[in-house]
């Protein structure tokens, strides 16, 4: 069942922190411009880098000798990359010969929901009314289901563990590319990671069973109410190559499941209940790369391009070098337009804390405040982005003066359009000529 929250909060109170926000309004507007500077900036570099760096490639060709007359060029290369490392995961004892190994751990938990919905008051006042709901699903984190908001929750719906275990990955330390080493920052880029099936040796289950009934004698003998952390990462690889006996409350339990591919610490896959754990497994298989790095003897680093950006990129498949500058480029643009949306919704946000007071005041009146409150928040719109526009088109004026130019001729219509607004709001409050108001 629903729980149900009011908070009330005066119009003093709320006025007090409307005037506190002007601070962090100011702040913002401050960010959002040195980041739409900031990011204009790296935005051309970027594109300059990839420029110079696009004139400069080779084709590397055969990649199953090392080519000696390209050391220290950018090249551009395609191929398989390999590994003879066997990863494995010291838990669960899996074992598999790819790039990358990853294990993802789920805790069936309750969770906490709410929804909140405010409520203006005569006289300036508002009224939240929160509504908090509890539904069971699988998480990426333990949840601490004493901070429920619902005391009936946090006495009901209380959360445990049957094994506190954490995500995990390792990464092959040596990965071929023909006859090159690949480094890090290179390897980090392969991708292509799909769902491991693994089987469970009976060492591991019978490992896995015992920590888990040890923990639940621990509990007084259910397994169902062992707490939070009672079994974890340490203490199973401690146990390893103890006594196997099972104790004595809980001989012959099965809590140790392999379910669709994954490890499930419970019951019954089919039915989880709370406390339960789900541990899945992901590889990277070796693969077809193509990359664009500068050649260093046996190995690749970054190359850095007389503006000091660096150049290098690493994608699956098969990609010309014409395709891999296209995809950068196009990375560097989206990138960007990220950043300007990001700067210009920091200054809207500013704006709209600065002149919250107004709102505030009005709210009086609930109806006024809302409609001081609407108009408030276009005029933080357009003049939020016009102040972005001139921020951009001022650091387009130092690197490209013609789309700079226009940038700022955008920026002074959106001003016109504001001073218009203003000027047809006071005409519409202003009394007409002759009438009893202006006598």
């Amino acid at each position: 069942m629903a729980y149900t929250e009011t908070t009330s909060t005066s119009w003093f109170d709320r006025l007090g922190a409307s005037f506190r926000g002007i601070g962090l309004g100011i702040i913002l507007i401050i960010a959002g411009t040195v980041l739409l500077w900031w990011n204009e900036g790296s935005f051309v570099a970027t594109g300059d880098a990839l420029n110079e760096a696009s004139a400069v490639t080779q084709e590397l060709g055969d990649i199953s000798k090392l080519d000696n007359a390209k050391n220290g060029m950018l090249v551009h290369a395609v191929g398989p990359v390999a590994t003879k490392d066997m990863l494995s995961d010291p838990d669960f004892g899996v074992s598999i010969n790819a790039i990358r190994l990853e294990r993802t751990v789920e805790f069936y938990q309750w969770v906490e929901q709410s929804r909140s919905e405010k409520r203006k008051k005569l006289g300036g006042g508002e009224e939240t009314v929160t509504t908090y709901s509890y539904v069971a699903k699988w998480t990426d984190r333990p949840v601490d289901s004493s901070a429920f908001k619902d005391p009936a929750a946090r006495a009901g719906n209380r959360n445990f563990i049957l094994a506190n275990m954490e995500n995990f990955k390792v990464q092959a330390a040596n990965v071929t590319f023909g006859a090159y080493r690949l480094p890090e920052f290179l390897m980090n880029s392969i991708s292509g990671a799909t769902s491991l099936n693994v089987n469970l040796s009976g060492a591991t289950t019978a490992k896995l069973n015992r920590e888990l009934a040890l923990a639940a004698q621990k509990a007084g003998g259910d397994a169902r109410h062992v707490p939070q952390g009672a079994v974890d990462n340490e203490r199973m690889q401690q146990t390893e190559g103890q006594d196997a006996r099972q104790p004595e409350a809980d001989a012959g339990a099965q809590r140790v499941h392999v379910s669709g591919g994954a490890v499930f610490l419970g019951s019954s896959p089919g039915t989880p209940q709370i406390g339960d754990v789900r541990v899945s497994f992901k590889a990277t298989p070796p693969g077809t790369v193509s990359l664009l790095a500068k050649l260093n003897g046996n190995t690749f680093e970054a190359y850095r391009a007389s503006n000091g950006k660096t150049v290098s990129e690493l994608a699956m498949g098969t990609h010309s070098l014409e395709n891999m500058y296209g995809d950068a480029r196009s990375s560097n643009a989206t990138m960007t337009w990220i950043l300007r949306a990001a700067g210009a919704l920091l200054i809207i946000i500013g704006l709209k804390l600065i002149l919250a007071p107004l709102a505030v005041l009005a709210d009086v009146i609930p109806l006024l405040g809302s409609i001081v409150g609407a108009g408030a928040g276009l005029v933080c719109i357009l003049l939020g982005l016009a102040w972005s526009l001139v921020i951009v088109a001022i650091a387009w004026l130092r690197f490209r003066p013609l789309i700079g130019g226009g940038l700022l001729a955008l920026a002074a219509v959106l001003l016109v359009l504001l001073h218009a607004r203003g000027r047809s709001r006071k005409a519409a409050t202003s009394p007409a000529p002759g009438s009893a108001t202006e006598k």
